[in-house]
């Protein structure tokens, strides 16, 4: 037993870093659309700078980390804790792909939770669930897309109203400059708040597996949860970079200066009160105010019912591909003792 209880940790790791891998292409449009669709960046370098600066971000903290960790259901009293981690993140993977192929800029975070919970209610029932530690989690993701719209709209407003007389061409370059500094802080913003996510899993399973006795997040965790992201940013989601750059509205340099910090304020506020948030809800709801600050028939409302749909839609379906991955789970066992 002790044999296949390390196996089962090799392949939750493995499979946690290609989660983690996949949500670091699915989510570069967080950190680089907005810079790429304004120009201020060539893709390429916004790209690199984009994998750098997640990989510092992610390196930096560590509180949404044990939020995952703990606040969904106790490791350590899980039966088959293991294998509940793998169900959960085959079915998370599985949803990335499947909504990176399509274009459509759902949450990773979303996929993560609705996966886990859903892996834990098939396996352990509901009693299993801290559904305490849930409903904060999933409050911090409903209500920071309307705190990131908000804040766009007002960081916009301002913007439009301190350079309503400059000189268009003039301010162009200027925010393309200052461009470059709000993406870096975009794509650092979005290490210490996704790549957490995949840390909190593999310490979950560790403590579910019996490999250690507390949320503690190790340093080789760390390590390699960020050299996952930097390297899954590193290939680019050009297909969601498409989406979040250019079918929401069309961004100028300083619709997109305000949408990165708009995004970025309440991503860090968020990583700061150990708080998972989507950050492609948050960035998504920001360029969504920046838009209906700057003249609300700008934003393309139609491609944000078919986003907002796919946001609804994640934490069910994940949840539901979760429980059926460990019910096949269950079935193969069954076969195998038969025999």
């Amino acid at each position: 037993m002790p044999d296949a209880q390390l196996l089962l940790i090799v392949l939750v790791v493995i499979l946690a870093l290609s989660f983690d891998f996949i949500n670091g292409f699915h989510d570069t449009a967080n950190a680089i659309a907005t810079s790429i669709s304004t120009k201020a960046l060539h893709p390429r370098t916004a790209i690199v700078l984009a994998s750098v600066m997640n990989f510092a971000g992610a390196m930096t903290f560590t509180g949404v980390a044990k939020t995952i960790g703990g606040k969904i259901a106790n490791p350590m009293t899980l039966e088959n804790g293991l294998v509940i981690v793998a169900a959960a993140l085959v079915a998370a993977i599985a949803w990335n792909l499947i909504t990176w192929y399509y274009g459509i800029p759902s949450s990773s975070s979303h996929a993560l939770i609705g996966s886990l919970t859903g892996a834990v209610l098939v396996a352990a029932g509901f009693s299993a669930v801290n559904f305490k530690g849930f409903l904060t989690i999933i409050k911090s993701l409903i209500f920071s897309p309307l705190v990131a719209f908000a804040a766009g709209f007002t960081i916009m407003t301002l913007v439009n109203n301190i350079f309503h007389y400059a000189v268009p061409h003039r301010i162009n370059r200027r925010f393309r400059l200052l461009q470059v500094l709000t993406a870096s802080f975009q794509a650092f913003s979005h290490g210490t708040n996704d790549a957490q996510k995949t840390m909190g899993i593999i310490t979950f399973a560790l403590v579910a597996g019996g490999f250690q006795d507390t949320l503690h997040v190790p340093f080789w965790v760390k390590l390699v949860a960020a050299l996952a992201m930097a390297a899954g940013t590193s290939v680019g989601g050009w297909r969601i970079i498409k989406t979040v750059g250019t079918r929401i509205i069309k961004l100028e340099p300083g619709s997109g200066v305000s949408a990165d910090l708009g995004s970025v304020a309440v991503i860090l506020g968020a990583t700061l009160l150990a708080l998972p948030v989507s950050t492609t809800h948050v960035i998504s709801s920001s360029i969504m105010g920046v838009g209906a600050a700057r003249r609300f028939s700008m934003v393309k409302w139609g491609t944000a019912q078919k986003m907002v749909l796919a946001w609804l839609i994640t934490l069910p379906v994940s949840a539901l591909l979760a429980g059926v991955c460990y019910g096949l789970y269950l079935s193969a066992s069954r076969l195998a003792g038969a025999f």
